[in-house]
């Protein structure tokens, strides 16, 4: 709150108080919900389910700006803050001031707002959000013919009870515009569907019924269904715009059961394609024609110059830009003008961007963009990806548009990989959430084979080389991949992209316990407790078992060996319990058995003979390992190894650390013995 001026306290909200404030340095004017919080842990949950608010884009939507909680020290409590843009007008202004001069609203301008309105309400239920506290204060006006839904709500917030029923004897208006099951804080698509029936039936009526009769009757129509069908016939007599579909409409939208209430798609249908309503955001795309395909095949029978000028010509026509993506997708590299045509991935963001909610066509220009990706390096693996701060922007706003579509989300994780490949972006797409997205497909059940395969390969490509962020939502990643390793335990490819992944994860442990080290821990010393970076201490066995298994299913794959010896020597280095996995004996075969296997079948790959050296290093460090390293059997291999690779400094450094520590182990036991 240091970065904010007070300037004045409307009036409280149902959840909380609303402050209008000035941002010190910007000067700019916004407006801060305070809601006060049981304690942290609802606070934080609240603050969890709201995060993913941030990111939605649509122009009739009024995002929050910023989040955060606070402590007010003077009544020792604790503040959910919530800060919004600040618009002086509302719906609930214009209500108020047809109410008062008895005058029904214009039918051009309720006809464009609620357009806008539902054009909101479509995209947000589209991503499974409900907006839960929809009444006619929370539809801000930008400006006259622009409107913007704004204080969307959150689950746990809305079911707090205790604050509900203060706030509700406090104005009795607040609850009015609740659906029957939203007072019992059962919340759903449906209800918001409700609280916009009573904000139409509150425009519609507002030339004849004052403030508290209103009120009373939004109340009255869930128990009694009379009382709507009267003011319906009072709209009738007095003539109000509109009044004949507002007849049909607000039946449909105000029914007590939620299963028979219409959806937000119904009353588009309803409002401006049966009832002719006319609105800039909605009614030009529904009510035109579509073009007919033989018009559009003979329109797009050219090269790509002339497909580009018809898209372009077209913009707003979906299906034209499907067909002519469509055939596009048909043309061969040479007409296409690969590896990478600059106007060709125009084209493709636009009409992405354009096009944002239709799937179809945003799975054609995907697959477009990837071809034109994957054949640009595919002819030059060093070269740039251009545009890359264009790309990534669209190719986000499509995972937050359809975050359930499988095949979609194959294709953009397979250009987020390319794009993250070029290491430049990772920061970008780490701070816009995508680890935390890739881990929430991993947990779907039951787990798609494709998406946990793409959704390695990208955290693979935004781990590599990266500087992190935010390592918190990564601490729950080997647990995880673990679980999908678990659900395909005999899928080569799988385990490969599982192991490249834990590596990292290791890697990134082991990096963050030197920094620690480097910081003042003194040398020597065993901590206790988790271990640094991603893998807690409590895992490393287990995920030192998952390499060692992937090991043994795969041992002809030699980017899994070296991913998987390598990441066994990372934990082996800051865990003893995972060194001790690797040489634990047990009915297939320790891990020292693998590692003599893995030696016989590539003994001429020196990068695999150096993961396993490198391990054996980090093994033989542990004192109490050493006599199991010296009963395997491995000295003779360290040793052939030694004089074998004599031009490799880091192997032949590795072995020969190995073998001081194995000849120092034996003097010591020897003279012990003696």
């Amino acid at each position: 709150m240091e970065k904010y001026q007070i300037l004045d306290w409307l009036n409280p909200g149902a959840l909380g108080v609303n402050l209008v404030v000035e941002e010190t340095k910007t000067k700019a004017k916004c407006v801060i919900k305070q809601v006060e919080c049981i304690d942290e842990h609802q606070a934080n949950k609240a603050l969890e389910e709201l995060m993913p608010l941030l990111k939605l884009q649509h122009a009739h939507i009024s995002i929050y700006q910023e989040l955060f909680i606070t402590w007010n020290s003077e009544i020792s409590s604790l503040f959910l803050c919530l800060v919004m843009e600040y618009h002086k007008e509302s719906f609930q202004n214009v209500i108020e001031k047809n109410r008062a001069a008895k005058t029904a609203m214009d039918s051009e301008w309720l006809q464009n707002t609620l357009g806008q309105v539902l054009d909101a309400l479509d995209y947000l239920h589209h991503l499974g959000i409900i907006h839960r506290n929809l009444k006619p204060s929370n539809i801000a006006l930008v400006s006259n013919d622009h409107c913007r839904l704004q204080d969307l709500s959150s689950n746990t917030l809305m079911t707090d009870k205790a604050k509900w029923d203060v706030r509700a004897e406090e104005d009795p208006f607040q609850k009015s515009w609740m659906a029957p099951e939203a007072l019992s804080f059962s919340f759903s698509q449906k209800s918001d569907i409700w609280s916009l029936g009573c904000i139409v039936l509150d425009m519609a009526s507002c030339s004849f019924l004052d403030t508290l009769e209103a009120m009373h009757l939004r109340k009255n129509i869930r128990s009694s269904p009379d009382s709507l069908r009267g003011v319906l016939r009072t709209m009738e007599e007095r003539k109000v715009p509109d009044a004949e579909t507002f007849q049909s409409l607000l039946p449909l939208m105000l029914q007590a059961d939620p299963a028979e209430r219409v959806t937000v798609r119904d009353v588009i249908h309803f409002t401006f394609v049966r009832s002719n309503f006319r609105s800039s955001s909605i009614a030009l795309v529904l009510q035109r024609q579509a073009v007919p395909e033989f018009i559009i095949d003979l329109l797009l029978d050219s090269n790509v110059a002339s497909t580009f000028e018809v898209m372009q010509n077209f913009s707003s026509r979906p299906e034209v830009q499907h067909r002519a993506l469509r055939r596009l997708l048909r043309m061969t590299e040479g007409q296409l003008g690969l590896p990478w045509p600059a106007e060709l991935v125009e084209v493709l963001l636009t009409t992405m961007k354009q096009h944002q909610r239709i799937l179809d066509i945003q799975l054609c220009a995907c697959a477009l963009l990837l071809r034109t990706l994957g054949q640009a390096l595919a002819r030059d693996p060093a070269a740039a990806v251009a545009n890359t701060s264009t790309i990534i922007p669209v190719l986000l706003s499509v995972l937050q548009s359809h975050p359930a579509e499988e095949q979609l989300l194959v294709v953009v994780y397979s250009l987020l990989t390319v794009v993250a490949s070029q290491g430049l972006v990772t920061d970008e797409l780490q701070r816009a959430g995508l680890f935390e997205d890739i881990l929430q497909h991993l947990e779907g059940v039951p787990r798609s084979r494709d998406i946990c395969i793409h959704g390695l390969g990208l955290l693979w490509a935004l781990l590599v080389g990266a500087v992190i962020v935010n390592k918190a939502p990564l601490e729950r990643a080997p647990a995880l991949v673990a679980e999908v390793l678990a659900t395909f335990p005999k899928d080569a490819e799988m385990a490969e992209a599982g192991c490249s992944v834990l590596w990292l994860l290791s890697l990134l442990g082991e990096q963050l316990g030197a920094q620690g080290w480097r910081a003042g821990q003194a040398p020597g010393h065993r901590r206790a407790g988790p271990s640094p970076g991603c893998i807690q201490e409590q895992e490393c066995a287990e995920v030192a078992d998952l390499l060692l298994q992937s090991v043994q299913l795969c041992q002809d794959r030699v980017l899994l060996l070296n991913n998987a010896y390598r990441g066994l020597a990372s934990l082996a280095k800051v865990s003893e319990l995972a060194a001790l996995q690797v040489v634990m004996p047990r009915e297939s075969g320790s891990g020292l058995d693998l590692i003599l296997q893995t030696y016989r079948l590539h003994r001429d790959d020196p990068e695999v003979v150096e993961s396993v050296c490198l391990l054996l290093a980090h093994l033989a460090a542990h004192k109490e390992i050493l006599s199991e390293l010296a009963s395997s059997g491995i000295q003779p291999l360290v040793a052939e190894i030694h004089g074998r690779f004599t031009s490799s400094l880091e192997l032949v450094s590795y072995a020969a650390s190995v073998l001081r520590r194995l000849e120092a182990a034996a003097q010591s036991s020897f003279e012990g013995g003696r």
